[in-house]
């Protein structure tokens, strides 16, 4: 009987061991599973990021590229059918490369650093002597100078945007009847405050608008012109003029003593031409945002230029974006059409097929589309992103005057009368 009993202390122990190992086992090989995926996921960031950083190189060398370009089209050359492929590339062919071709080695071969044996992808190495454990490189930049519209930010450091319509071709700017201007929020607003058009006014009291109230100027003139055809609109066409476009979240409003209303998101061409028109007030327009992908859009037609009707020039056709009262950022894409409608896309059926027309016009040599793909062994990052060439032949007075402090017993500003474009109140003083 004790020997029995014995045993069965015996095998409890024995239960006691194997029960306590299976479970630092198991322990330990979940604490092993998250060490590995752990180490997995950290491998994958650091190819991931190397990747980017590759794909980032592949913009900077995109920029040198374009650089190359630019100074090609400067200097008069031409253009080529194709490439010689003899390891020296010309302007002519630097010109193509852009222009003509969808090349994903565009890049490395304006640049010459096209590897042995016809490598079409670039390396990314800090030295000649450094490793390359990732195998780092980027394997398609491309550049194009052709991009369907203008897009830009506005922020309170750099509130205005100068842009000089240039297009594919000769006499384009007189076939252009439309603008569309869309704009939308900083992503880090949680949310919008629209203009309430009550009894506080167009503007809130306390809150900035989100998105934006933002200003729309046009310059423009036939192929001839004199400086006082900027100051005046006769005969229904005029040389310049600026819209003042307010956000509002009410699709139902009809104008008011203060303001008008772009109906169904649509501005006639009277609205450039009564802003510089003296004998009437220039009104800011109330414009429905609706929170689409840009959260507020409009069209606006574009009167003929003075003594010019059809003879816009291409050479002094310009859009000035600018937001005011430079409160939040705001991002704005500005796209030219050739219907006074505004920008659309027809279908047409062709021999069995889908043909497709639009009417925006697109742009050439405005800002510069670069799509670079990096890659860090067998993992890909892609970065598209525009770049702005600096036009310093084109500046472009913000104000007509500014006064600094706060002194409001200045002589100054007591001898300024306010005008519809300072405070679009209903003054007697707006001449």
């Amino acid at each position: 009987m004790k020997r029995i009993i014995r045993f069965k202390k015996g095998a409890a122990s024995f239960y006691i061991v194997a029960i306590s190992t299976l479970i630092l086992v198991i322990i330990a090989a979940s604490f092993a599973a998250v060490i590995i995926s752990e180490v997995t996921r950290t491998s994958n960031d650091d190819l991931a990021q190397s990747a980017y950083d590759s794909a980032l190189a592949g913009v900077e060398d995109a920029k040198l590229a374009y650089y190359n370009y630019r100074d090609c089209v400067e200097s008069g050359a031409g253009k080529v059918t194709g490439l010689n492929n003899d390891g020296n590339i010309s302007c002519e062919e630097i010109r193509y490369l852009v222009e003509d071709s969808d090349s994903c080695d565009m890049t490395a071969k304006i640049l010459s650093r096209i590897g042995e044996n016809d490598q079409r992808e670039v390396l990314i190495e800090e030295s000649s002597s450094a490793s390359n454990d990732m195998q780092q490189a980027y394997t398609c930049v491309k550049l194009t100078n052709i991009l369907p519209s203008y897009r830009a930010t506005l922020s309170g450091n750099n509130p205005a945007k100068v842009v000089r319509a240039k297009f594919d071709g000769e006499n384009i700017a007189k076939t252009i009847k439309s603008i569309k201007v869309s704009w939308q929020a900083d992503s880090d607003e949680p949310t919008r405050r629209y203009a309430n058009f009550g009894d506080d006014g167009i503007f809130p009291k306390d809150n900035t608008l989100v998105p934006p109230v933002i200003s729309v100027g046009l310059v423009q003139t036939a192929g001839t012109f004199n400086l006082s055809d900027f100051d005046m609109t006769v005969n229904g066409q005029t040389d310049r003029g600026t819209l003042y476009l307010v956000p509002t979240g009410n699709g139902s409003l009809t104008d008011g003593d203060n303001y008008k209303v772009a109906s169904n998101n649509h501005i006639g061409s009277d609205g450039f031409l009564k802003s510089n028109d003296k004998t009437v007030k220039n009104l800011p327009y109330a414009v429905y945002c609706d929170g689409d992908s840009y959260a507020c859009s409009v069209t606006i037609e574009l009167p003929e230029p003075v003594n010019g009707a059809g003879a816009r020039s291409d050479e002094t056709f310009m859009v000035v974006l600018s937001m005011p009262y430079a409160d939040s950022s705001t991002s704005v894409d500005l796209a030219f059409c050739a219907d006074a409608a505004g920008c659309y896309t027809t279908e047409t059926v062709v021999d069995g097929g889908v043909k497709e027309e639009t009417t925006q016009v697109p742009l050439k040599g405005v800002q510069i589309g670069i799509d670079s793909t990096g890659r860090a062994n067998d993992l890909y990052r892609r970065v598209e992103t525009i770049l702005e060439p600096a036009d310093t032949a084109y500046p472009y007075p913000l104000y007509a005057i500014q006064v600094l402090g706060n002194d409001s017993g200045s002589l100054i500003k007591k001898n300024l009368s306010p005008t519809c474009e300072q405070n679009f109140t209903n003054s007697p003083n707006c001449d």
